[in-house]
């Protein structure tokens, strides 16, 4: 059965046997240790899984910056909090963000982000929504072939700052085979919660990045929801984005909307969460589908209706309002051109599993290519308006 917080428990359910295998080796950058051999499959590297995280190692040298750390299995969580009242929740390895709680105009602190927390058949926790990095980078090598990454698993490379003002935690994900450095760099600031994605890349050739930063905000229902700023933006209907921390209503895309008419939660960019659906999957692949590109003509968009849109010339930084909840939540974005907008439709429960509105900083269209010798930067701000 599921279970939905607005804060991430982790008491809840056991996590163990939740761990994936990464794309990208792990190490433990402070003592440049590797963590996890990698074996070489094709083309690509996929590493054995993470060993237990050493939670009293990470204590004791990243102590005294606002930051504690709790196991939990072969995971762990970081705590950041300000003396305001501010905090965030970080999950390691994965790098995912399930909670951010703001200082509030009525002297509390209300939870922005999105977060369940449910058991699947086999009994182990599956958690969706919050901030989650889904992205993959591709190169070519030497003979042409195809290399790609997706990475999954993010170690604690330093953490600056402290509670009076403000927190950094940097992840990181190194490549050093393919001399291609990824950073993930958390911050967390009075009003302000942001991700930076750094991508370095010291290759002969270039890399191309698709993918997307997802936020899941939490909203009472959409019904109550409105976008502010997004008139005059182009955009195109898509089937929703899925990664492994997507929600996704599974009545969505039942009823015809932009056109298309599929079950659109059974397709992904990165192909079919169920493998044993892959023959279904090729089917509806295979249908016509009637895109649907158009202007926004609304600058206090609705967002009550069902809707997966990609805005190709959306600004840097727009509003999403809560009626219901009485509060915002300033979206901003960097280094993306690109941003993803998926709303569930109001016709589930108010403050339930499906009251929330998904955006996205992405490079889904149009890849980003990151050229030899250069360092891309790009991201999200989540800055709270309401003090």
């Amino acid at each position: 059965m599921a279970s939905c917080s607005p804060v991430f428990s982790p008491t809840l359910l056991p996590f163990s046997s939740t761990i994936k295998p990464s794309k990208c080796p792990y190490f433990h950058y402070k003592t440049k240790e590797l963590l996890v051999p990698s074996i070489s499959v094709a083309s690509i590297s996929y590493p054995l899984p993470p060993q237990p995280l050493n939670v009293d190692y990470l204590e004791n040298e990243f102590s005294g910056h606002g930051v504690t750390f709790e196991g939990i299995g072969e995971s762990c969580v970081a705590k950041m909090g300000l003396e305001n009242g501010s905090s965030a929740i970080l999950m390691l390895p994965s790098g995912l963000i399930t909670s951010y709680k703001a200082a509030m105009w009525h002297g509390g602190t209300d939870e922005l982000l999105h977060s369940s927390v449910s058991e699947d058949a086999s009994g182990a926790a599956a958690i969706e929504g919050g901030v989650s990095l889904a992205f993959n980078l591709a190169s070519f090598d030497g003979d042409g072939d195809q290399v790609s990454c997706t990475p999954t698993n993010w170690a604690v490379q330093d953490i600056r700052g402290d509670s009076k003002d403000s927190i950094q935690v940097e992840l990181i994900c190194p490549d050093a085979e393919d001399m291609v450095e990824l950073k993930y760099i958390v911050t967390l600031e009075e009003d302000v919660l942001s991700s930076e994605l750094v991508i370095s890349n010291s290759k002969a050739s270039p890399l191309q990045l698709t993918g997307s930063i997802l936020s899941h905000l939490t909203v009472s229902s959409p019904d109550a929801t409105f976008a502010i700023g997004l008139e005059g933006s182009d955009f195109i209907g898509r089937r929703p984005f899925l990664s492994n921390f997507s929600i996704i209503p599974p009545d969505f895309g039942q009823k015809k909307i932009f056109g298309f008419s599929q079950l659109w939660n059974q397709i992904s960019l990165w192909g079919p969460r169920n493998e044993n659906n892959v023959d279904e999957t090729k089917s509806i692949e295979s249908e016509t589908e009637e895109e649907i590109v158009g202007e926004e003509n609304d600058g206090y968009k609705h967002l009550r209706e069902q809707m997966s849109q990609i805005y190709t010339s959306a600004p840097r930084n727009f509003t999403v309002i809560d009626r219901g909840r009485r509060n915002s939540i300033i979206v901003g974005r960097e280094g993306f051109d690109e941003l993803y907008m998926f709303s569930p439709g109001s016709s589930h429960e108010c403050y339930g599993k499906y009251a929330y509105i998904c955006v996205g900083q992405s490079a889904m269209l149009k890849p980003i290519i990151i050229g030899p010798e250069e360092v891309w930067r790009g991201g999200q701000n989540l800055h709270n308006p309401n003090t």
